[in-house]
């Protein structure tokens, strides 16, 4: 796999990942696929360029949530790849269901309320306002320390899964969620919560 030359910081999008080819040396992808997301939070933060933190928002559109999958999904929780990829999965479900993340932080927020303020979302909590925080998280890979974006990111991640526990129909039964969505929707909020301590110690890479 060729190297190119960098002489700015990466600004993610316009082909970002062309040189990482499907199918080759799990080695090599993986290789690649952590350079990535160095060269995108490190690089990218550095450059504090509006259009580059748009791009970053954006990246799941321009190259493909599947494309960042295959690169990220196998990464450990406690790496920038594997931080990066929870926090593109967690976007994409507010973008797929918007109404639904609404619903289910609006029933956590109350039980959560300091994790609710963390996440820093409007009041009242409708899709398009989820929508609003979850692409501000992201902007804050370029413009913000990533380890507030990882602890708002825990934080959101928690308000839902308390809110899918606390969620009930009069039968006692948990409305629009299993129990396995809610146990993943907390591991998501552990895992983003694990990895910004270890940001914040400097051993996050």
């Amino acid at each position: 796999m060729g190297e190119r030359a960098h002489h700015r910081p990466m600004a993610p999008g316009d082909k970002f990942f062309d040189e990482i080819e499907s199918g080759g040396d799990p080695a090599l992808l993986r290789e690649a696929a952590d350079r990535a997301a160095v060269l995108m939070v490190r690089g990218a933060r550095a450059s504090g360029d509006d259009a580059v933190a748009e791009r970053v928002v954006h990246l799941a559109e321009t190259e493909g949530l599947e494309v960042l999958a295959e690169l990220w999904s196998g990464s450990p929780a406690d790496s920038l790849a594997g931080a990066l990829w929870r926090l593109y999965l967690l976007r994409s479900w507010v973008y797929a269901d918007p109404e639904r993340a609404a619903v289910e932080f609006e029933a956590g927020r109350r039980a959560a309320p300091v994790a609710r303020v963390v996440a820093g979302v409007a009041d009242p909590p409708g899709p398009e306002q989820l929508r609003a925080m979850v692409d501000a998280v992201l902007r804050g890979i370029v413009q913000a320390d990533f380890a507030d974006v990882l602890h708002r990111a825990a934080a959101f991640a928690h308000v839902v899964a308390v809110g899918r526990a606390t969620r009930h129909d009069e039968d006692g039964r948990v409305r629009g969620a299993s129990h396995e969505d809610t146990v993943r929707m907390l591991g998501l909020a552990e895992q983003l919560e694990s990895a910004a301590r270890q940001e914040m110690l400097g051993e996050l890479s």
